[in-house]
């Protein structure tokens, strides 16, 4: 019988499986399952700074432009994202966990016939015919009331991303197959969601893969009690170990310890949601550290940074960057998590191969 993986292999393991030989866009996408997506440019969106590591020669915003040729959608998993079209029956038909009111209901319907008997819709265009002025927003602010209803149509799943204009979501009217709605099905459906967000973010502490689990219930809040069963079955069916009283999870098909799961001296620049580093629980326990996502945080009170990307060399996130991009130029700040940067041969070369690439991405094509 083999050994159990220790930490040092998951954390080689965890590395290695996600940042895997770059690919199609298309191949990457379906090989990673599911790709988080954030508005900020800092210098990118998330979106293309995750897949920029994976996807052979990417450029900035190469999602955007090839969308409507993929099949690939734009919705809400554990958060918003892109998936494989293929993905969707987990997910649709959705009911939202807030039902509207008869007002919302009647207008978000007048919305639906629009784009219905008009074709892909802009929001603007939306706006300008129903004028539905501002509301609430969830921040506390305000917001467009069609942007809300457009958003609440979309995560139902009765309007898709047809294409982006300028980073703003053209909509088309969609229709679903109806899902098998027996017992059996909805717990294969859930058991499905479980090992789609175990096979992105893999290898797992048990604290996250429950974390996990309870952000699907609001990508499929009609599945919440079946989740909640699927995840104590997951615990049972999925490969596990034991290491300083964390129970770690990942695919029973996969080997932690297995050759393969080799590491270059290639350094990379992470997005902040990127699989690698998205789990803030395993990023302490992988590398004794504790990062924070700060666009949100007062500048006064930053650590790291407005969009600090985590910087992974060797296997390790030793520190982080934040970058610029002024009229082709790139602005860099670094820090580190022991206060300085390693004096190993090879960084220097390795953080400049890695700027290097990071203006070819950045630069127009």
């Amino acid at each position: 019988m083999s050994a159990p993986p220790r930490l040092e292999d998951l954390r080689r393991y965890a590395v290695a499986r996600s940042l895997f030989t770059p690919t199609t866009l298309a191949g990457a996408i379906a090989r990673l399952g599911f790709v988080q997506a954030d508005p900020i440019r800092a210098p990118a969106r998330a979106q293309d700074l995750i897949l920029r590591h994976r996807v052979k020669d990417y450029r900035a915003g190469d999602l955007e432009r090839r969308y409507a040729r993929l099949q690939v959608e734009e919705d809400f998993l554990v958060n918003y994202g892109f998936l494989p079209r293929a993905q969707l029956a987990l997910l649709h038909p959705r009911q939202a966990s807030k039902t509207w009111d008869a007002r919302t209901r009647r207008q978000a319907e007048d919305i639906l016939a629009f784009v219905r008997a008009h074709g892909p819709a802009h929001p603007r265009q939306v706006e300008q015919h129903f004028a539905h002025g501002r509301v609430r927003n969830y921040w506390g602010g305000s917001s467009n009331a069609t942007t809300q209803l457009l958003d609440g149509l979309h995560y139902r799943g009765l309007l898709r991303i047809k294409r982006r204009d300028s980073g703003t979501r053209v909509y088309e009217a969609v229709t679903h197959a109806p899902s098998d709605d027996a017992p059996a099905a909805r717990a294969e459906r859930a058991a499905a969601l479980i090992d789609l967000v175990v096979r992105t973010y893999a290898p797992l502490p048990s604290a996250s893969l429950g974390y996990l689990a309870r952000l699907l219930g609001g990508g499929a809040p009609h599945l919440i009690n079946e989740l909640r069963q699927a995840l104590s079955l997951a615990r049972q069916r999925l490969a596990h170990v034991r290491i300083d009283g964390t129970d770690w999870y990942w695919p029973p098909e996969e080997n932690p310890r297995a050759r393969r799961h080799r590491l270059d001296d290639r350094l990379r620049l992470l997005a902040p949601f990127d699989p690698v580093v998205w789990d803030r629980r395993r990023f302490t326990l992988f590398w004794g550290w504790s990062y924070k996502f700060e666009a949100y945080t007062p500048a006064a009170r930053r650590q790291f940074g407005y969009y600090a990307l985590p910087m992974l060399w060797r296997g390790q996130v030793i520190g982080w960057a934040n970058l610029s991009w002024r009229q082709g130029r790139l602005e860099t700040t670094t820090g580190y998590a022991c206060g300085a940067a390693p004096a190993e041969a090879g960084f220097g070369a390795a953080l400049d191969e890695e700027l290097e690439r990071m203006r070819q991405f950045l630069a127009p094509r």
